[in-house]
């Protein structure tokens, strides 16, 4: 779709009555191109073919449309977390399904951040506590953010016997590092344009070194 069809389509859901979407879908796609710091309300509003004082109506500030975004964001990380979560075979012995499921939410972190750098760029560029972050917009389909999922499966890996209660603790944070850095370096370091097989192998084997530290 060229840039013009784009903003006709933003301009027409306007149109419809829902400037507060429209405006949303234009601070996405520029986060999209280049990342937080490309979410500017004049941009948007020129994308959705209103004045600039329109926005104002619906994000008080830049801050309040780039954190509807990293809403939107982390939402879309969830969901990845979720597309891998539902391929874990259900007939596989508790221990062996929780030690999936581990891997299926990193797995799906890794994917979301090199498939969206600059949206992915975007979910963690406020330095916000995220363990009792209940916001529904940052949710995936099942209702729970990329921490709650991270946190479910570890939940999981412990109850299967796989995690010991003495180190259950804090266990999110530190499966969080080690995947968050490796994706940092897929998003946007020099990791990026590695082929795509050798991308993956160093993800699982990161993930193994995860399982195995835990």
């Amino acid at each position: 779709m060229t840039e013009e069809a784009k903003n006709t389509a933003v301009r027409r859901s306007y149109r419809h009555g829902d400037l507060r979407r429209a405006l949303l879908d234009a601070g996405i796609a520029l986060a999209r191109s280049g990342g937080p710091d490309a979410v500017v309300l004049r941009e948007a509003t020129r994308q959705a073919g209103v004045v600039p004082n329109a926005a104002y109506r619906h994000f008080s500030s830049r801050d309040d449309l780039v954190r509807a975004v990293r809403a939107y964001a982390l939402s879309q990380v969830a969901i990845a977390m979720e597309t891998e979560l539902a391929r874990i075979p259900a007939e596989l012995p508790p221990l062996a399904f929780a030690q999936a499921s581990v891997r299926a939410v990193g797995t799906g972190y890794l994917h979301y951040a090199h498939a969206e750098p600059g949206l992915f760029k975007t979910a963690f560029f406020f330095h916000e506590n995220v363990d009792a972050d209940t916001d529904p917009a940052k949710a995936g389909r099942s209702g729970m953010n990329p921490f709650q999922l991270l946190s479910m499966a570890l939940e999981r890996l412990a109850t299967a016997g796989g995690l010991p209660p003495e180190r259950r603790l804090g266990a999110e944070y530190l499966a969080w590092s080690a995947v968050h850095g490796l994706a940092l370096l897929v998003s946007e370091g020099p990791l990026h344009g590695m082929p795509e097989v050798q991308r993956q192998m160093l993800g699982q084997r990161l993930l193994d070194m995860v399982e195995k530290g835990l």
